[in-house]
């Protein structure tokens, strides 16, 4: 009987060191993601604020290159992996944002990403643009038809009106395919409030306009 009461105690006091034990590590989990998490947000705001400064003065600063007879040239873009193309605003549903050639985690962690492969703005095409559902894009969820989206690079800057609005399958890339005009392509996850990587992919589609 002795010994069955010193098992059970022994027992009852190992149980209660994993029990702390555990919680003790489940907090520190916790604390090391919600850390992790606080310094993305603030990475990537610090980013934002530090590439619109200096983008705006750039964009003051800019001068076309002239051509030898005198006349503007056109002036052929070459976009950089991870490297600043411009800046997108969706006035209505408070969309601003740096636009970073390339969509790899780090690019579209601190902006949103222009996919390689498609046009660049001012060129002739179907300028496509990436963004997270959970950060620079959230507010997509609110896009509707006939808004406004402005491109704006050194180069100068291009308008576009939403004309569609559609949810496709991660494997429908025909999206970004080039179909005649001048087109804005924005792909982010959906549903917007799914736990996990989403299932489908929310496009916005907008005709570039004469202003």
């Amino acid at each position: 009987m002795r010994y069955a009461v010193k098992r059970k105690v022994s027992l009852s006091t190992r149980t209660q060191f994993i029990l702390r034990w555990s919680r003790n590590a489940f907090l520190v989990v916790g604390v090391l993601i919600l850390g992790y998490c606080g310094f993305v947000l603030l990475d990537a705001k610090l980013y934002q604020a530090n590439e619109t400064r200096d983008f705006q003065q750039q964009r003051k600063d800019f001068k076309p290159p002239i051509a030898s007879e005198g006349s503007v040239h056109d002036v052929v873009f070459h976009p950089l992996v991870g490297k600043p193309l411009g800046e997108i605003e969706l006035i209505r549903v408070g969309v601003t944002a740096m636009i970073l050639e390339g969509t790899d985690d780090r690019t579209l962690r601190r902006a949103v990403g222009h996919i390689p492969g498609t046009a660049v703005p001012g060129e002739h095409g179907n300028v496509a643009i990436a963004g997270h559902r959970d950060s620079f894009f959230r507010a997509l969820r609110n896009v509707r038809q006939d808004d406004e989206i402005t491109l704006m690079t050194l180069q100068g800057s291009y308008h576009y009106r939403v004309d569609s609005i559609k949810v496709v399958g991660p494997e429908d890339t025909q999206v970004l395919d080039n179909s005649g005009g001048d087109i804005l392509t924005l792909v982010t996850c959906f549903p917007f409030y799914f736990v996990g990587p989403a299932p489908r992919r929310f496009i916005v589609r907008a005709q570039r306009t004469s202003r």
